[in-house]
């Protein structure tokens, strides 16, 4: 059996992120598919929230070591504030020093034959890097999503840090591997040179969670219920603005269209509930919406199972990037209203599973012209439901199987 050093910020008791799901996957199913992962990850002081909800999934054979670190924004700052390059690349740079040291020890102690890192946290690529550079061991970079983009980050100074590591992942790496087909592609033009060796491998469903996921039995949809439209997960106020929708409610109730006893948003583990708040009392739409916290990860999947319909949002400036839970959303076999670009790949999955209940995430003619519609479908359950096939597809067992055939021909083993 071969062995893989992976560097991954994002991994349990870490809570709040459907990013952790990646690589505590990976690590569940790698070992069947003859690759032993060893884990590099932080000190779980620098994470702003923890759950020990996922903690059982980590296989109890898996190496895991946590090296210091720290959150500048937390830990660091004096009266509320901080120098600016105490947090570039981004607010856990302290763990790169640890993490080195440890990732030395690690491959003195397991002779690993490859070694992986994973953004979006970017020190993990910094560290992934450096011990590639002092062992000479093949480097996969995971950037799953671009990292400098237009405007991305805000701050010239993090926007050029940013763009350096990139530059150095690319041209260092054996492989750099995106979860799109836009994002791998705009890596390609970007950088040319290496263009052979940017992949692409998706995010996924894991099939086990959703079968421990617990569900109550379903019943009819009763005239006098309203139907319960899901938003599992972060709403970033950019990416996933919600606030042509919450206008096109707006107009669909001045209009006698919808009325809050025939839809309820919900929106679950937002992180961003005063927005929401603050945008539903601007359009007078409280009664729609619900506001609800976060669960532990297998209830947040019942959830879905359950629920009449889910929602997807990403906005067009995330075009080369899908949202991780959406995979999550195919294998939960319920109704899905996509607010999206047409031309970017969240909207090329959804077509991929044959569901066409879209509109542009910041249209409020084509929300409110859709809304309704989707409501009444779903009422009726005539709405298109996944495609089992590109349901299938997506499971994170096929997903760990090409990424043990990456590793593979990066360390040159059949």
């Amino acid at each position: 059996m071969k062995t893989v050093l992976m560097i991954a910020y994002h991994f349990p008791p870490l809570a709040g992120s459907s990013g952790i799901q990646r690589t505590l996957r990976f690590v569940q199913h790698l070992p069947a598919l003859g690759w032993r992962p060893i884990v590099l990850t932080a000190d779980p002081r620098a994470y702003e929230r923890t759950s020990p909800d996922l903690l059982d999934d980590v296989p109890t054979a898996t190496v895991v070591r946590r090296a210091f670190a720290l959150d500048t924004a937390r830990h660091l700052n004096i009266q509320g504030r901080y120098m600016g390059w105490m947090a570039r690349p981004d607010r856990w740079i302290s763990w790169r020093f640890d993490a080195v040291r440890q990732g030395l020890q690690l491959v003195k102690e397991f002779k690993p034959d490859a070694i992986w890192s994973t953004y979006p946290i970017a020190t993990a690529h910094v560290i992934g890097q450096q011990l590639h550079k002092k062992t000479g061991l093949p480097w996969v970079a995971d950037f799953r999503d671009p990292m400098a983009q237009d405007g991305y980050p805000a701050d010239p100074d993090t926007w050029r840090s940013y763009q350096r590591i990139e530059q150095e992942a690319v041209e260092d790496a054996s492989r750099s591997v995106f979860t799109t087909p836009g994002a791998a592609q705009m890596y390609r033009e970007r950088y040319p040179q290496a263009a052979s060796r940017i992949t692409v491998l998706e995010n996924g469903y894991d099939e086990e969670s959703f079968a421990h996921a617990a569900v109550a039995p379903s019943s009819p949809l009763a005239a006098d219920q309203p139907v319960v439209l899901l938003h599992s997960g972060i709403v970033y106020p950019s990416e996933r603005d919600p606030t042509q929708l919450l206008a096109a409610l707006q107009r669909l109730r001045a209009a006698g269209d919808l009325q809050p006893a025939q839809l309820r948003i919900r929106f679950r583990a937002s992180a961003h509930d005063d927005l929401l708040t603050g945008l539903a009392s601007q359009y007078g739409v409280q009664d729609f919406i619900e506001l609800c916290p976060a669960v532990p990860y297998r209830e947040a999947l019942a959830e879905m199972l359950s629920v009449d319909a889910l929602l997807v949002m990403q906005a067009s400036n995330c075009n080369a990037q899908i949202p991780a839970k959406i995979y999550e959303y195919l294998r939960a076999g319920r109704p899905i209203l996509g607010l999206t670009d047409p031309q970017g790949d969240t909207a090329g999955v959804l077509r991929g599973a044959g569901l066409d209940a879209m509109a542009r995430i910041d249209s409020v003619d084509e929300i409110a012209a859709l809304l309704p519609r989707f409501v009444a479908a779903v009422r009726a359950q005539s709405v298109r439901l996944p495609d089992p096939a590109a349901v299938q597809n997506a499971s994170r067992q096929g997903r760990s199987k090409a990424f043990a055939d990456l590793l593979a021909e990066v360390v040159g083993s059949p």
